[in-house]
């Protein structure tokens, strides 16, 4: 017969064996069987009774104890990136213990309120008491909302500013933090999520009057969580920053380098030149320089600089504000190519044959002085005829050659073919009391353009060095559509009459082809919007595979160290590289690499997104005085529910609710991407032009709502908003069926 075991030894033995608690592993593990296990029980029993263990279903463990499994909530990220967490249930005396979330490659970046399922390893150290491992996030931070005060007698409500919210908060009394009726306010929700009735929420930020000026913006960097104020000690090690010398850096002020930006820029972190090669074996060629800012010699590996960049992953750009990556003194003094001020740099000298294609290519850190601020207008003007005072000295030996440079940088890419989309930008414009005073389309210069081209020959010759040297680097990843992706293409494009090639490794000149066939037709924005929509999502990545947009084999982003930590983590690996110093890529950013990468891609989709939403706010508070009148679109999308709108003039986006279209029942045809009309046999799709009237527009929300009116120059009846005939939907008859797949076999023939 097997001894029973002491109470102190089953304690020690759940203690080390935390994943093993069942009375079965408690028997096997001491050898009892048979009527022996009636005493076991008893033991376990009387252990529950005595407060050292607590019975969880079938498993016992020591209540002071957490659980192998557990459910955490972060609740602080330091400074140094550590991200410490909080047990969801903690059933022991005394705090909870503290609990070190330790990521592994492929983790996603996680944010204050996140809650995760993590295996747990109790450990032994002054600062924590346990690690954890990520099974699965599964929760963020999506308790927290943003919305609009309503001041009750009892308690309060907060009506969300989400477009997609539905339902109102409560706030009781004594969690209103002071708000007034009609402020704008953060919450969070408090208590578990109730089934019925609103939930309760408590006031923990008063953000002022939502439609004070430029508050629009203020609006999406709360709700996206990007970071607008930096820490004392980011400023405090901003502002001891010296500019940097001329040792250990080549001597590049005789260069006449300048900088080409927008008019409005505050910043200036490239600077071009470009002239004639001299050597006989090259003619025709040219040698081209890029000098960008040297931000690692200021931003080192570990510094609270560093960290907080880290943290941002890049700057975020709004219509009235930029939330940057670096602090001013940085990213607009130190770090800024100003006209006439010694700055360091690191530099590409870039030798190209007179078809642009590269010859070769070399780096230097150097300190530069910018021998003029330019801006795109009067570079452009100065190559059209008309230079102005500043840019007519600089016409033989400056602008000339770098518009010279350019022609030939634009056969290669003529060659090469990259993805040529024809989608106009928009761009607001906004009074001085930040109200919208216009939304034009973004200009598209020459002079934009050869920007462009030689801020893509610079990051494709920083991927280059980087891979010869051997040295690790995070890459610009864009990878090829998938399978199904170009499948629904090649559909809309059969439909419309046009061929996409099948059958053959795709390129991106297949693609340009089937644009090439679509432009000035019917079509065109259709396949224009439907191709973009089949594109993969860029990110970055310390593996290469490719840059499929640019049909570049590899291509890194080195040229805005200032707003992007990627192209930072470029710099410091080329100084690495180089043995230009100590400044370079340091054990842990190599360590971590793949984490970055996973990080920044996270937030340029967090900037994208508030970027987006502000601009749908604006352009709503623009319209919403225009309520009632009509406007030319194209229809941006399909779904069950309606279709999206694209406005021509403002390119501002709607809805058009399926309820308030025609007078029939219309079936959605997902793979189609189309709503069919059973008795007309109207069918609505992506890119047709329409006419529709603005029935609600919502600044708050950025929200647009509009009924249609005509389609294809047709007429379409409506029955008012939230109406169709009796409300009822009729399912389609057998002959409706019939007589609709008629049609779409007709209307998918047609040229």
């Amino acid at each position: 017969m097997a001894r029973i075991p002491t109470k102190e030894e089953i304690l020690a033995w759940i203690s080390e064996n935390p994943t093993q608690t069942s009375k079965r592993d408690i028997s096997r593990a001491f050898g009892i069987k048979g009527a022996d296990r009636i005493d076991l029980k008893r033991l376990l029993r009387e252990l529950e009774d005595e407060g050292h263990l607590e019975k969880r279903k079938k498993t016992y463990r020591d209540p002071d104890k957490l659980p192998p499994v557990s459910v955490l909530e972060v609740s602080e990220i330091t400074p140094d990136g550590d991200v410490f967490a909080d047990p969801i249930e903690w059933q022991g005396e005394g705090d909870a213990p503290r609990v070190l979330f330790v990521p592994k490659s492929g983790d996603p970046a996680l944010g204050k309120g996140d809650r995760i399922l993590c295996r747990m390893a109790e450990v032994n150290t002054d600062e924590y008491e346990y690690e954890a491992r990520l099974i699965r996030r599964i929760g963020q931070n999506a308790r927290r909302i943003l919305g609009i005060f309503r001041q009750g007698s009892d308690s309060s409500r907060i009506v969300p500013i989400d477009k997609g919210a539905d339902k109102e908060w409560m706030v009781p009394a004594g969690a209103s933090n002071g708000a007034k009726d009609g402020e704008l306010v953060e919450a969070k929700q408090t208590g578990p999520k109730a089934r019925m009735g609103l939930p309760k929420a408590q006031v923990v930020a008063r953000l002022g009057d939502p439609s004070a000026p430029r508050a629009v913006s203020l609006i999406a960097i709360h709700q996206h969580g990007i970071p607008d104020d930096f820490p004392d000690e980011v400023i405090d090690e901003a502002d001891r920053m010296k500019p940097a010398g001329l040792a250990g850096r080549e001597d590049l002020r005789h260069l006449p380098l300048v900088t080409i930006d927008p008019a409005d820029a505050r910043d200036h972190d490239d600077a071009v030149y470009a002239h004639a090669d001299e050597n006989p074996k090259n003619p025709g060629g040219f040698v081209i320089w890029v000098a960008i800012a040297d931000v690692a010699h200021y931003v080192t590996p570990g510094s609270a600089l560093d960290r907080e960049a880290r943290k941002r992953g890049n700057s975020s750009y709004f219509p009235d504000r930029v939330v940057p990556m670096l602090p001013d003194r940085l990213s607009g003094d130190l770090c800024s190519l100003h006209e006439g001020v010694p700055r360091a740099v690191l530099a590409a000298r870039i030798v190209i044959g007179a078809d642009g294609e590269k010859r070769s290519h070399s780096f230097i850190r150097g300190l530069m002085k910018s021998h003029a601020s330019l801006n795109y207008r009067e570079v452009q003007a100065a190559q059209d005829g008309a230079p102005n005072e500043k840019c007519a000295p600089l016409m033989e030996e400056v602008i000339s050659p770098l518009y010279s440079s350019y022609f030939a940088l634009k056969r290669a890419r003529e060659a090469r073919q990259p993805l040529d989309l024809d989608l106009p930008e928009r761009k607001i414009v906004l009074s001085d009391d930040g109200q919208v005073e216009s939304v034009n389309v973004a200009e598209r210069l020459d002079a934009h353009r050869l920007i462009e081209e030689m801020m893509v020959l610079a990051n494709v010759a920083a991927a280059e060095e980087l891979k010869r040297l051997g040295r690790p680097l995070l890459y610009r990843v864009h990878e090829e559509p998938s399978a199904e992706k170009l499948e629904a293409l090649r559909e809309v494009a059969q439909a419309s009459g046009f061929t996409l090639a099948k059958g053959q490794v795709l390129k991106t000149r297949h693609l340009n082809q089937l644009l090439g066939q679509a432009e000035g037709s019917e079509f065109d924005e259709l396949i224009n919007m439907t191709t973009l929509r089949s594109m993969t999502q860029a990110y970055y990545f310390p593996q290469n595979f490719g840059h499929f947009g640019l049909a570049l084999k590899d291509y890194a982003h080195f040229t805005s160290p200032i707003r992007r930590y990627s192209d930072l983590i470029v710099h410091r690996a080329l100084i690495s590289g180089h043995g230009w110093g100590d400044d370079g890529l340091s054990p842990e950013d190599i360590d971590q690499l793949e984490a970055t990468a996973t990080h920044i891609s996270q937030t340029e989709r967090r900037s994208m997104e508030a970027e987006r939403d502000t601009t749908d706010r604006y352009l709503a508070a623009f319209l919403s005085e225009r309520v009632g009148n009509e406007f030319t679109g194209k229809i941006a999308g399909v779904q069950r529910f309606g279709i999206f709108v694209k406005l021509d003039e403002t390119g501002a986006d709607g809805l058009v609710p399926i309820s308030t279209i025609g007078t029939e029942y219309f079936r959605f045809n997902e793979r189609e991407q189309s709503l069919e009309g059973e008795r007309s046999g109207t069918t609505l799709t992506v890119g047709q032009p329409v006419l529709v009237r603005i029935d609600e527009a919502i600044p708050v929300t950025g929200g647009l709502t509009f009924q249609l009116l005509e389609v294809d120059g047709k007429t379409i009846k409506t029955t008012g908003r939230g109406a169709r005939g009796s409300g009822v939907k009729r399912k389609p008859s057998r002959e409706g069926k019939k007589a609709a797949k008629t049609r779409k076999k007709v209307r998918r023939t047609r040229k």
